[in-house]
């Protein structure tokens, strides 16, 4: 059979190409199985990897080095003004795109992975109908939904032109002079940081009363300081009543209440939340149950209402992030093929990009007020590491949350340069069932930012070397 001819059936069907639906093929394959994966875009990847994750990090990496340049002029390093090569920059960020998309398909042909470009939609729960260059229906002795999620427009409004998702900001057609960005959440703050470094000015509306209203406040604190500074306005408690694009501009009313004010500007992106996919796949024709928001209802196993068809990632809800789908995968494989398997993580890492990075993990504070447990929390600032202050990062925080009486790990957040790396050993920690006492107890290099996890650690003790 060649690769790309249709199977009249398969043991396993993956509908998504993301990256929980590529994960969870390489696993099946891994067990012996048949695996068939389905993807309607030609390049395979997903959001994650063509059109959020990777694109939007390689850009914010410009980013952070347009701020860098400024804060070395205050040490005594001078640059000159960045010149912006918006072209150069596309096809720098296109090339990463295309040499990872190329590896997962390449990763496919090595492992047996059997890729259809075409749609997939089922017909029954055994069955689902192929549309593409060829058409056929194929049966399947279980399936795999990775369908993944989309960007949700304002009500009446339709995303195209000047008016933006994430995935035309990160086309950057141009780089408009002003920008209003509508959500004060990952997404939007990371998008409106890359458009502020490359010369706009960004203006941002929060219906909620701060930013990233799901996050811990004691990390957003100094990355909402950050955000006061380097962007045009900030606009909390406010709602966009009214929105109208013109063929230069788009006419803006933001309404805070008992306010309202009517702005213009070149582009609007709107970055309020994402809707699962799970509207395209005609999942009436199975018993497959949704929840009140279009999400799949799926048990510890990944398995649906229905027993041979499984549900990952976006499409199933959750914290909609690639790290997660990609375990999720994995566990929805390893059930298939028989295994003793579950996903059931302590702690999923979030990690936002912005400048200064928050990431967090575990349980946070408002989790745990709500569960009215006894913890004892250990906040350790960066004003206390030498490191920190060598990098110019003295406003970063270490932030642990522990049973006060055994002192095990049930959360952590971190604001600063490098916590999307600092965060795993909070991970492995409250994963692992560490103390406390077993942070501090474990040997940190010297001078890094790694001490102020086991600094914060020791405050558990009663006092940390350099502070307390």
């Amino acid at each position: 059979m060649a690769e790309n001819d249709i199977p009249q059936h398969t043991d396993v069907l993956v509908i998504g190409a993301g990256p929980g639906g590529y994960a969870a093929a390489f696993e099946a394959v891994r067990h012996g199985l048949d695996v068939t994966l389905v993807n309607e875009e030609e390049a395979l990847g997903g959001v994650c990897l063509r059109r959020g994750c990777i694109p939007s990090k390689t850009l914010l990496h410009l980013n952070e080095l347009v701020h860098a340049t400024e804060a070395a002029a205050s040490v005594g390093l001078t640059f000159e003004p960045p010149q912006v090569d918006l072209d150069t920059i596309r096809e720098h960020k296109d090339s990463v795109i295309g040499q990872l998309t190329g590896g997962v398909a390449q990763l496919c042909q090595q492992r047996g992975v059997r890729v259809i470009q075409a749609r997939a939609t089922f017909e029954n729960n055994r069955t689902v109908r192929i549309e593409g260059e060829q058409e056929a229906t194929v049966s399947f002795g279980h399936a795999i939904i990775a369908a993944g999620a989309r960007p949700t427009a304002l009500p009446g409004v339709d995303f195209g032109g000047r008016i933006m998702s994430s995935k035309e900001a990160l086309d950057l057609e141009d780089i408009p002079n002003s920008l209003l960005v509508i959500g004060g959440g990952y997404i939007g703050l990371e998008m409106g940081m890359v458009y502020q470094a490359l010369g706009s000015q960004v203006t941002l509306a929060e219906m909620t009363d701060r930013l990233m209203p799901g996050a811990d406040a004691d990390l957003v604190e100094p990355l909402a300081k950050t955000v006061d500074e380097l962007f045009e306005a900030v606009h909390l408690n406010t709602q966009v009543s009214d929105l109208q694009a013109s063929g230069d501009g788009v006419d803006v009313t933001l309404d805070s209440g008992e306010d309202s004010m009517q702005e213009r500007f070149d582009r609007v992106l709107i970055a309020i939340g994402r809707q699962p996919n799970t509207d395209t796949l005609n999942l009436e024709a199975t018993d497959i149950a949704l929840d009140d928001h279009g999400f799949i209802r799926v048990d510890g196993t990944r398995r649906t209402e229905v027993d041979n068809i499984y549900a990952i990632g976006d499409a199933a809800g959750g914290m909609l992030l690639a790290h997660e789908a990609m375990h999720e995968g994995k566990v929805a494989a390893r059930a298939i093929a028989g295994q003793n398997a579950v996903f059931d993580a302590r702690a999923v890492p979030a990690v936002v990009f912005t400048d200064p990075q928050v990431a967090w993990c575990g349980l946070t504070e408002q989790q745990i007020e709500a569960e009215t447990r006894n913890v004892k929390i250990l906040r350790f600032p960066w004003q206390a590491s030498g490191r920190a202050i060598t990098m110019g990062a003295s406003q970063g925080l270490t932030k642990l949350l522990t049973d006060a009486d055994t002192g095990r790990v049930l959360g952590a957040g971190i604001v600063g340069p490098q916590a999307e790396s600092l965060i795993a050993e909070a991970v492995l920690a409250i994963e692992m069932g560490a103390t406390a006492e077993d942070m501090a107890l474990s040997i940190h290099p010297h001078p890094t930012l790694t001490e102020t996890l086991g600094e914060g650690a020791e405050l558990f003790l009663g006092q940390a070397t350099h502070y307390g």
